[in-house]
């Protein structure tokens, strides 16, 4: 499978080594805004500094996209119409139009189209979601992720801010989890914001809440904050109650918020029933990033090779990220979104 990458930062990176390693896959170019990679694993393939033109120029069967957010609809549609299947990091898009225009295009070429959902590929969360859904809704989803980011972490992140809030690109994921774990319909959203740095552009904001409520009456709350003034005293809450008892993490976080390491591991899950003693599930050998990254790739050559109906997989990117920028609308304009 040749194989095309766009962006080169933290996830493209490692989205490149899995396809580097793996023996079903030909990386046939980079692209990288600068037109370099200084990566000793990498630095045999060609780098481009312009998508279009690697494009062209390398005809994949596989663009893997990994630039900032603004990018993504119009580079899918782009490798899609040229032959490409793809895979696109989180957010599908920046507007819910351009995530339908996509997820269209791979419908009306038959390309397979797979969504950066990193958790869907982690053991641990599969495990969490399995246990949720056991315990039968309706759901109180309480979920956030807040980081405190410094140095060059933080300039990641402003650099993100530019296009993209916290609440929409790292609430694609956790929003993800609730509508697996409910396969209820959104129907109204309400957000809250704050912007709180002067580093930041006017009209963006680095700490976002929300709350959804579903068609099965259950309520998922999120909350995202990126920057130097981010308490590290409950970053990482993962919970889901049920009338039946609740589905927790316990530990597995990296000490340092903003650490991606972090972010996906669960260590542990505190499985509470009502009417029965609590039990608990600890997963010592959770995949790292990298490892979680190879998986996902793994799984889309796999997607292309089986002819994988990744429809499902489709609708809930849109799904998710309609929840996410329905927040953001409501936290601009001050008012609950019906969905």
């Amino acid at each position: 499978m040749r194989v095309l990458i766009a962006g080169l930062g933290n996830m493209g990176l490692s989205h490149a080594l899995a396809h580097h390693h793996h023996p079903g896959a030909e990386i046939v170019g980079l692209v990288n805004r600068s037109g370099t990679c200084d990566h000793p694993d990498l630095a045999a393939y060609p780098v481009f500094d312009d998508f279009a033109r690697a494009l062209a120029a390398t005809t994949p069967d596989l663009a893997v996209i990994a630039t900032y957010s603004d990018t993504h609809a119009e580079y899918a549609v782009a490798a899609m119409e040229a032959g490409a299947h793809v895979f696109v990091e989180k957010p599908l898009a920046t507007t819910v139009a351009d995530a339908r225009r996509v997820v269209d295009c791979a419908t009306a070429t038959g390309r397979k189209l797979v969504v950066g959902y990193i958790l869907r590929h982690h053991p641990s969360w599969q495990r969490l979601i399995a246990e949720a859904r056991k315990l039968g809704g309706p759901y109180v989803f309480r979920l956030n992720l807040n980081q405190q980011s410094t140095g060059p972490t933080w300039e990641v992140h402003k650099a993100l801010m530019q296009t993209t809030p916290p609440i929409v690109d790292c609430g694609v994921h956790y929003v993800d989890v609730m509508c697996q774990i409910t396969d209820a319909k959104p129907v109204r959203v309400h957000g809250m914001g704050l912007r709180l740095s002067d580093e930041i552009a006017p009209d963006m904001y680095n700490y976002g809440q929300f709350q959804v409520i579903f068609t099965d009456g259950s309520v998922g709350w999120y909350e995202a904050g990126w920057g130097p003034m981010m308490s590290e005293v409950a970053y990482f809450v993962k919970d889901v109650i049920s009338p039946n008892g609740a589905v927790s993490i316990l530990s597995g976080m990296h000490p340092e918020s903003d650490s991606v390491e972090g972010h996906t591991k669960v260590g542990s899950l505190r499985i509470h029933r009502a009417d029965q003693p609590d039990t608990d599930i600890d997963f010592p050998g959770e995949p790292d990033h990298q490892a979680l990254c190879d998986a996902e790739q793994a799984f889309v050559l796999g997607a292309i090779a089986e002819d994988i109906d990744l429809t499902r997989h489709m609708e809930d990117a849109v799904a998710s990220l309609a929840i996410c920028l329905a927040a953001d609308e409501s936290i601009r304009t001050g008012k609950a979104i019906d969905l």
